[in-house]
């Protein structure tokens, strides 16, 4: 089958179409016929330098997946073969869904919604588990709160924008001014122009911060917190420090990575199906532009998702 691989880390130049062996699933694992292949930043991180495991050598990328289901390994009794599925497998560990097939532990995935194409379904799981498991299940947000969404309308933050007024929030995104009609579509309340404002001074009052870019949006984000409030960071190296920073002023912080979790989701394919949820898709390319997809999500310009298409 048809792969992307690479031998070395490096820039997207590293990525290349590989032939490889067609995997067969395990026990409690499934074979999945890839349509469509969602691209995010934590791949051009592994691209460069193997991510959070340091891997020795480079791994294949990829782990949003929406497919069909080939074949069925031992034990599995969710699936057969020719049900259509997405999902995110193996995460943080290897998955390489930038193939023409994956095999995936069948828990880690769920029916697609007939509603959905494949594209449509493979910009989902990685980013909406990752606002998921941040405002739900580590941040309980509940109605009335004030939720700010920094990148609110990159990848994972516009849907997380989406998520948060599925649970009756008050959103605040920041966002360059030509992307501010873009949120007010997906429901965000008020928009703060971060090249014009400092949003530290421009909002407060918040409950939850989710941030999506690191650096000092984290010691900064601490400014616009009610006393309780927390910061859940995708992005901040300096966690350790950012979290004593915020218990000295009554404030919470954490650091989340995301995690394969077939509850969440559900809970995300019940939100698509029902039109809650949408992914907005930047652009498709084929499987063997990967690297000019990466280059593309690496400008920081993107509004919403890349995908990668596999098979018809």
């Amino acid at each position: 089958m048809r792969a992307i691989g690479q031998d070395t880390f490096g820039g997207p130049e590293v990525l290349k179409v590989v032939e490889v062996e067609r995997p067969e699933p395990g026990p409690a694992e499934v074979l999945v016929r890839v349509h469509a292949a969602g691209v995010n930043p934590t791949d051009s991180w592994h691209r460069g330098t193997g991510g959070l495991a340091g891997d020795a050598a480079p791994v294949r990328l990829g782990w949003d997946v929406s497919g069909v289901v080939e074949a069925v390994g031992p034990g599995v009794t969710l699936f057969q073969p020719g049900d259509e599925v997405f999902g995110m497998p193996r995460h943080p560990l290897p998955a390489g869904t930038y193939a023409e097939y994956v095999t995936s532990p069948a828990r880690h995935l769920v029916r697609k919604p007939a509603s959905l194409t494949h594209v449509q379904a493979a910009a989902l799981p990685l980013a909406a588990l990752t606002a998921w498991q941040a405002l739900v299940d580590t941040a309980d947000v509940r109605p009335g709160q004030r939720v700010l969404i920094h990148a609110a309308a990159g990848g994972v933050g516009h849907l997380a924008v989406q998520i948060a007024k599925s649970r009756g929030a008050y959103v605040i995104g920041t966002a360059r001014a030509a992307k501010h009609d873009f949120l007010r579509g997906l429901g965000a309340d008020e928009v703060v122009d971060y090249t014009e404002t400092d949003f530290a001074t421009a909002v407060g009052d918040i409950d939850v911060v989710l941030d999506t870019i690191g650096g000092d949006y984290g010691p900064r984000s601490l400014r616009t917190l009610r006393p309780g409030g927390l910061v859940v960071s995708l992005a901040s190296p300096a966690e350790a420090a950012l979290a004593v920073e915020a218990r000295e002023l009554g404030l919470r912080s954490t650091f989340l990575v995301v995690e394969a979790d077939q509850a969440g989701m559900r809970e995300i394919a019940a939100l698509a199906e029902s039109g809650t949820l949408r992914a907005e898709i930047a652009t498709t390319l084929s499987l063997e532009l990967a690297a000019r997809a990466h280059e593309i999500g690496e400008t920081g310009r993107t509004t919403g998702k890349i995908v990668l298409t596999v098979a018809d």
